[in-house]
Parts: structure tokens; sequence; C-alpha cells
């Protein structure tokens, strides 16, 4: 994880940088693995010191938490503990959403997902001379039931590049998937 520790009209001392880094390290281990990068920002309001900290933890889900005092650290210390709190209801939410759906009542889907084979990467001439690709893999995925919201943040989470789903709504199947510009599209044959 990247940790950017800046002072507006604040001096930061190295003592202050790896309190700073001990602490981010901590919550991101305990909530968050993959957190990618904090931006840790001192400033100085009348007698107090203030602390912003904007914590980037996964694409598209940045947590952000203030903090006040007479010492940076225990600003930082209370900013920390706002960010921790915010990850912890956000891991606690996919938690029970996860659970949710594990006891829910409706029939499993499955659908059929196939690996095709690019013919550039084949040697094989029976291959080659085909109108196709040739089929590498057959495994079954299962087809949840999910809100857009749901699915978009699945997507995120487990950093895939399309997710077939049926929509929890409208019952249609819909697909989100990952744009070129990085952002999220989703396809829903129902709304056309």
């Amino acid at each position: 994880m990247h940790i950017t520790v800046a002072g507006k009209q604040v001096e930061t001392g190295d003592a202050l940088r790896t309190h700073v880094e001990h602490g981010l390290s901590t919550i991101a281990g305990k909530y968050f693995d993959h957190a990618m990068e904090a931006r840790v920002t001192f400033s100085k309001v009348r007698s107090f010191f203030s602390c912003d900290i904007n914590f980037h933890a996964g694409r598209n889900l940045i947590m952000r938490g203030e903090g006040q005092a007479a010492d940076a650290h225990r600003a930082f210390e209370q900013a920390a503990e706002h960010v921790g709190k915010r990850l912890r209801r956000y891991r606690r939410r996919v938690n029970e959403h996860a659970r949710s759906k594990a006891t829910d009542r409706l029939p499993r889907e499955m659908a059929q997902e196939y690996l095709l084979r690019d013919e550039a990467e084949d040697h094989e001439e029976e291959i080659r001379t085909a109108d196709h690709a040739a089929v590498v893999a057959e495994p079954t995925t299962e087809i949840m039931h999910l809100t857009v919201g749901e699915a978009a943040m699945r997507l995120d989470l487990g950093n895939l590049p399309v997710m077939l789903f049926r929509n929890s709504a409208s019952s249609a199947l819909n697909v989100v998937y990952r744009r070129a510009d990085g952002n999220v599209g989703w396809l829903d044959p129902g709304s056309a």
C-alpha cells in the first residue's frame, strides 16, 4: 500500500510518518488486505491539529476520516478510528449479504461456461483449418440473484472482467462488465 503523509503549514517528522504508516497498515491488514493507497494530510487549526485521511481501499471504494486534537498523533488516531469503523461496517455489510444469499430459498441456476483457445496460439493443423476456436474448458457457474449494485460490487471485489447475474428486481438475466475506460457497464435486455 502506498501511503502519502503531507502537512499544510505543519512539519511532519519521521516519527509521525512511522506512526501513520504503522496505524494504516494495521487497519488495512485487519479489514482490507488489498488496499491501494492512503493520503494523510495534517494541518493546524488555531491551537488544534487536524488530520484528514483519504483511504483508497479498492476500485471505487474510498473511505475518509477526520480528526482534531491538541497533538498530531492523537488527531491521526481519531481519523484512523473513523476510517476503521467505516471499513468494519462495509465489511460487515458484505459478509451479511453473502450470508443472506447463502440462506436464500431461490433455486440455484447453473450456466455452462466455455473457454475458447485462440487459433493463433494453437499449433495443431486440424484446429487451424476449422472455422471456429477449439473449446479448452467447460466449467459450470452459478447464476446469482443480485441487485445491479451488488453485481458491480462483486465485479470489483472479484476483479472480474464480466459477470452474468439474475436481476433481483426484474428477474431478467443481466450483465455487468468492465469497460475499456475503467467504468462498469450494465446490459439489461428488459429495459430495451
